[in-house]
């Protein structure tokens, strides 16, 4: 999925940021990749209902504090490639766990760094 690059630019290149801590790569990417989905298949694929559908997503993620900027794509990857349910958690869900994961284990490798910032 396209938007996983940006968030690894963020985990690993700006890990102390607060849009790059676990809470908004794991939540942002999920609430996003929901809202399109939804929209999906409320609406089809129609430009107008991707354009609800990011607006949507953006929206989402900034009430559940979940904001993280590449995942605003997600709506935008899942609508146009007509994905199912299932897209939600392989690869989407499963992928932002586990660059968290990695991102755990190689920021924390290095003495000045301490990767998250926080969880909740």
């Amino acid at each position: 999925m396209a938007p996983f690059g940006a968030s690894c630019v963020l985990a690993f290149g700006l890990w102390n940021a607060p849009l790059s801590q676990p809470r908004n790569i794991i939540g942002g990417h999920f609430v996003s990749t929901f809202v399109g989905l939804a929209s999906y298949h409320f609406f089809g694929a129609e430009p107008w209902a991707i354009g609800l559908a990011v607006g949507l997503a953006i929206a989402v993620m900034m009430l559940t504090k979940t904001t993280h900027p590449p995942a605003g794509a997600d709506p935008l990857v899942v609508m146009l490639g007509q994905y199912g349910w299932s897209y939600l958690f392989t690869p989407v869900l499963t992928g932002a766990v586990i660059i968290v994961l990695l991102a755990l284990l190689i920021n924390n490798l290095r003495s000045n760094r301490s990767y998250p910032t926080f969880w909740i």
